[in-house]
């Protein structure tokens, strides 16, 4: 489905050093409004998780408070349950992310299981029916780090990928504006070997919500590639391929394919991922690498190889806290405490993205403002 693209040459140089824009404070309120009116080449903001540094993620609270802040996409990664369901956890075992060990009732099922090649011990989507799962509340993954999220603790129940359709056309509605999903498939791998892939059912519900065509505000994303040309012959919306600044696709490794997140960032790579998929959700060390130190780096050309195969080019993590940041724009020692997000912003903006996924949504709307 993808267009036909011809053979291109390498950049050879590095991309020059980040142009400076005017620097914006970020709203230190959450839920400062950002409705501004589209523009036509702006980089879209990504609500990761939903607005995760101010709620539990992938909740529908925390996706409509992005949705306030202005992002333009809500992000649900999607997981499947017992019986066949695609809900919003960032994994499939669940007790990093909800209060499952307190309900004696499923003490049973906790299990070790094999997940793309790791041993990970706890409870798992899998093993539960939807009715099951949303007798669960949403705990804050990183409590120590966002300690105020913790307020919320057992308030919120994990929501299907149906209801964040529903969230997303209803906001829109209301808002005058549209708001796009942005899922992305968790382990496609592996929950094809137990029988229940997510490709099925994920095009099922986006034919369901009439949201099939190239135009509709939807990206389809998946740290996996064979998943990805699978949907690419089954619907026509846009894909994305996230690459890793380390390791590999796991349908590489099962398949013993020896290429690695690295070749995929690669001329030649993007080259070939631009046959199947509309962009790329590239690690940020990829695009400005970081030292042994955690200070930046020269810029790579990987933005400018990606635009020359007509990909898109969007980047993950902004996060606010120092500890996610690079040291140049750390403030104080006590990494929990903001940094200077807003210089991050204007770096990796300056560079041509053409889209982030943020924590904090409203920091991201803000420094967009302010180029």
């Amino acid at each position: 489905m993808r267009r036909t693209l011809s053979a291109l040459g390498v950049a050879g140089a590095l991309l020059a050093a980040a142009v400076v824009v005017p620097a914006v404070a970020a709203s230190a309120d959450p839920e400062a409004g950002a409705e501004r009116r589209p523009a036509a080449h702006r980089p879209i903001v990504i609500g990761h998780r939903g607005a995760s540094g101010y709620r539990p993620e992938h909740t529908l609270e925390s996706y409509r408070l992005a949705i306030r802040q202005g992002a333009d996409f809500i992000e649900p990664d999607l997981v499947s349950t017992k019986d066949g369901v695609l809900v919003a956890r960032h994994e499939n075992e669940i007790s990093g992310t909800t209060d499952v060990a307190a309900h004696p009732e499923f003490a049973g099922r906790r299990a070790t299981k094999t997940i793309d090649g790791v041993a990970v011990t706890g409870w798992f989507t899998e093993d539960f029916t939807l009715a099951e799962l949303k007798t669960l509340r949403a705990e804050e993954r990183l409590p120590q780090v966002r300690v105020t999220n913790t307020a919320f603790d057992g308030r919120f129940e994990i929501p299907t990928f149906q209801e964040v359709l529903d969230l997303a056309r209803a906001e829109s509605a209301a808002r005058g504006r549209s708001i796009g999903v942005y899922p992305e498939t968790k382990h496609p791998s592996y929950f094809a070997s137990i029988g229940l892939a997510l490709e099925e059912p994920l095009v099922a519900v986006l034919r369901a919500n009439r949201l099939t065509h190239r135009g509709d505000p939807v990206f389809v994303q998946s740290f996996e590639t064979a998943n990805l040309r699978k949907l690419d012959k089954m619907i026509d919306v846009r894909l994305i391929q996230l690459v890793d600044a380390t390791g590999a696709p796991y349908d590489f490794v099962a398949a013993g394919d020896r290429r690695t997140y690295a070749d995929l960032a690669s001329a030649a790579g993007l080259r070939w991922v631009a046959g199947y998929a509309d962009g790329v959700g590239l690690n940020k060390n990829l695009i400005v690498p970081r030292d042994a130190a955690g200070k930046l780096r020269t810029p790579t050309s990987v933005i400018a190889d990606a635009h020359r195969e007509k990909l898109l080019v969007h980047a993950w993590t902004f996060r606010a806290e120092n500890q996610f940041l690079p040291v140049d724009f750390r403030i104080g020692t006590d990494p929990n405490a903001r940094g200077d997000i807003t210089a991050e912003y204007e770096l990796f903006l300056g560079l041509g993205l053409d889209g982030v996924f943020a924590d904090q949504p409203d920091t991201a709307v803000a420094a967009r403002a302010g180029r």
